[in-house]
């Protein structure tokens, strides 16, 4: 046992025999998160260039409902043809995308792109996780996926000044054109090593029903576009959940919103950590900023710290080797995520002053990013090699239901208490995150099979 830890302790994701994987894995993963938070930054201005700002929520609603049908489709594929299919093309989808969009005379072919861009990320986050089981060796999965947590993290902190500086310098065009520049070294990296992975799953298994992913897609275009409705908003918002319920219940693995053991589990707690963890992000800064008078610099610090803590809670994941010492952590890093919400109602509430905010983000920041790595790292050891693909999938696609669900819900409630008790709007939200991280906390237990 002692010789196998050091052996593993040796293994290194840079070794001439992973170091193509690693690396454009590593590129690919910066270059979605990018698109996805440099782009935000910098769209007020390509709305306004563009003289679209009706179409404004479905550039980032379309970009959401392409990547939850792709993340279906490329679950099945991987299984029965192995990653480099889907990487192929999702690399091929989201290049189209972003050049569709850098190249748009308006707001409705920008949107357009952005759907594309949706259908090519949901494909490569998916080829993503089976490369990772196809191409490396266990013991290097939890240090990997730190590396991704990092990826998303440095993006998070300095993204938004790059974004505004291409904008200034070269023209919001080079915000979708440049990452498109940078897919072509990536491809060269990561694709010849997954040719020779072949699909695990047997040539009758049958197909997804498409008109599932494409119901639940409609509905979180729904929910993203809900204000739009005026005072048929709660409506739109109480169908859309329904639809998007529905959907779960049949492109979710069997027993995930019963918390059955093992892998059903794991996919529930990714989805419910991350409905809670981005509900909240979305209302930390609004609530220092239009509560607390705080500058939107000053503000932007909390979410600062909460990155920062994210990719510390990874790298410290990635150093735990026995696998007792890895779950009794990941339920610790959930009740974490539930101090932290918990600090920060305490803050809204005046109870706590308001700097405390701060460190109640930072701890949730370090609860997700222990928890949602190991589930991560769980969901490849415990999935049979022939549905890998699958289980990617749905560890992917639970997480962009929940989160798109959360923060409906977290919005419908603001919106309704907002104007007459604004204290009482920002502490249900967070005390709604907070129930939904509490029920991942208590199911922690039943990640692993009997």
């Amino acid at each position: 046992m002692q010789a196998a830890m050091e052996l593993n302790a040796k293994m290194s994701l840079f070794s001439p025999e992973w170091r193509n994987v690693t690396i454009g894995s590593i590129g690919l993963c910066s270059m979605i998160a990018f698109e996805a938070i440099g782009v935000a930054a910098g769209m007020p201005a390509v709305a306004a260039a563009l003289d679209g700002i009706a179409l404004y929520a479905l550039a980032f609603a379309g970009t959401l409902a392409g990547s939850i049908v792709a993340m279906v489709w490329a679950g099945a594929d991987c299984d029965r043809h192995g990653p480099f299919r889907s990487m192929a093309w999702g690399m091929g989808l989201f290049a189209l995308g972003l050049l569709t969009a850098g190249l748009a005379n308006s707001m409705s072919i920008l949107v357009v792109g952005r759907v594309i861009q949706g259908l090519g990320s949901g494909l490569l986050v998916v080829a993503l996780y089976v490369a990772t089981a196809r191409t490396l060796p266990p013991a290097l999965h939890p240090r990997l996926f730190a590396l991704f947590s990092s990826a998303w993290v440095v993006p998070a902190i300095i993204g938004p000044a790059i974004s505004g500086w291409i904008v200034a310098q070269l023209g919001w065009r080079w915000l979708f054109l440049g990452i498109g520049l940078m897919l072509l070294p990536a491809a060269a990296l990561i694709l010849p090593p997954l040719r020779s992975h072949d699909g695990a799953a047997r040539s009758d298994q049958r197909r997804p029903a498409m008109h599932w992913p494409l119901l639940a897609a409609i509905a979180s275009l729904a929910l993203a576009t809900s204000a739009g409705a005026a005072g048929w908003m709660p409506l739109v918002i109480a169908v859309s959940l329904v639809a998007i319920l529905f959907a779960a219940v049949r492109l979710l693995p069997t027993g995930t919103l019963r918390f059955e053991r093992g892998l059903p589990t794991v996919i529930a707690l990714r989805g419910l950590n991350s409905g809670a963890f981005f509900l909240c992000e979305a209302f930390v800064p609004l609530w220092l900023h239009q509560q607390r008078g705080w500058s939107l610099t000053a503000a932007g610090i909390a979410l600062t710290g909460g990155a920062i803590s994210w990719s510390l809670g990874s790298h410290l994941q990635s150093r735990l080797v026995d696998q007792a010492r890895r779950h009794s952590w990941l339920s610790r890093g959930c009740l974490l995520l539930v101090v932290g919400i918990a600090v920060c109602i305490l803050a809204v509430t005046g109870v706590l002053p308001d700097w405390s905010m701060l460190l109640g983000w930072s701890l949730s920041g370090l609860g997700v990013g222990l928890s949602l790595p190991m589930l991560g790292v769980l969901m490849l050891k415990l999935a049979p090699r022939e549905q890998q693909g699958s289980y990617s999938s749905a560890l992917q696609l639970c997480a962009a239901l929940c989160t798109s669900a959360a923060l409906a819900a977290g919005g419908l409630v603001f919106s309704l208490l907002q104007a007459r008790l604004p204290t009482t709007a920002f502490a249900s939200v967070f005390v709604l995150a907070v129930i939904v991280a509490a029920t991942s906390w208590r199911g922690a237990h039943r990640v692993l099979p009997k």
